[in-house]
């Protein structure tokens, strides 16, 4: 697979180039470009009379540039100066920022006495070339999953639960995916002769959310199912209220919104003494921790009251 390409051009333009003429003796003296964008990436252009191109942003870029000087009465170059592909790595240990020199001409007279040179000013052009690793297309695979479970296309085991009927694929999926299946449709527990298997216990919705797990390996928008789950909680609560665990009950009903639950436990203090409840560690921890639950069943038990 090549690599992707993408280029970019920068027109650097040196203005009252005398005023620069001992530079690059020491290269602690150059004219530098602003910034310009190429590939993702800023770049700069560093003037000594040898030429360098600058990656400035701290990343590892591979890319190649060619220079040329600009005539300014045709805008047009003869010359032009090209380099190979090489890794650009800013801040890197040992490696360097910068292209190799690059020497528009080869000695300072000549550039000062060519066609490029005119009235102080000097123009370069440069433009660069980024290589970017080819982007890998993202796979499809539980997409095309999901889609297998929705339509049942291929399926070859079918589950009862709750009265309503899933098909799913026994060995590339679930056999695969969960070793529970595994042991239930080809260990020991297999299911040799029946061609529907129930599922007892167990609401459709969580089945149906545990299937949609399998294949896509996310969950479902799970609102529906929460709620079901959070009503059949309330409900297992609300059959296991006594004088000790009302309070707590109470506690946890308000901090989850449960209003079954908070209603149930209004019920059961308002028919209990009410002396018993008070004198419960539930009763001294929900005053301590949450008095605005309290506050709120105190209001509910009035209200009932007054029917």
């Amino acid at each position: 697979m090549s690599p992707e390409m993408e280029q970019g051009k920068h027109v650097f333009e040196i203005i009252g180039y005398n005023k620069h003429r001992g530079m690059g003796r020491d290269y602690k003296n150059f004219i530098k470009s602003r910034n310009f964008s190429v590939g993702g990436h800023n770049w700069s252009i560093r003037f000594y009379p040898e030429v360098y191109l600058e990656l400035m942003d701290k990343a590892t870029v591979r890319a190649s540039y060619d220079l040329r000087p600009i005539d300014r009465s045709t805008r047009l170059s003869d010359l032009v100066h090209k380099t190979d592909p090489r890794m650009f790595i800013k801040g890197g240990g040992g490696f360097s920022m910068f292209a190799p020199q690059t020497c528009l001409f080869k000695k300072r007279s000549e550039l000062e006495s060519s066609m490029y040179l005119q009235d102080d000013r000097l123009i370069i052009e440069c433009n660069v070339t980024v290589f970017k690793d080819p982007r890998v297309p993202q796979s499809d695979i539980i997409e095309k999953l999901g889609k297998l479970l929705e339509t049942g296309k291929g399926s070859d085991v079918t589950f009862s639960v709750g009265g309503q009927t899933f098909m799913a694929h026994k060995f590339f999926v679930l056999a695969m995916w969960s070793p529970v299946f595994e042991a239930q449709l080809f260990g020991p527990m297999k299911e040799v002769t029946e061609q529907c298997i129930t599922i007892g216990e167990m609401q459709p919705s969580i089945f149906n959310a545990l299937l949609y797990f399998i294949y896509t390996d996310s969950l479902p928008a799970m609102d529906d199912i929460l709620g079901g789950i959070m009503l059949m909680c309330q409900s297992m609560l609300c059959d296991n209220l006594n004088v000790e665990n009302v309070a707590t009950t109470l506690a946890l009903a308000n901090q989850h919104h449960g209003d079954m639950l908070m209603d149930a436990c209004i019920e059961f203090i308002s028919s209990s003494t009410m002396d018993d409840v008070v004198a419960t560690k539930g009763f001294v921890d929900l005053k301590r921790r949450c008095p605005s639950a309290l506050v709120d069943a105190f209001v509910r038990m009035s209200k009932q009251k007054h029917r």
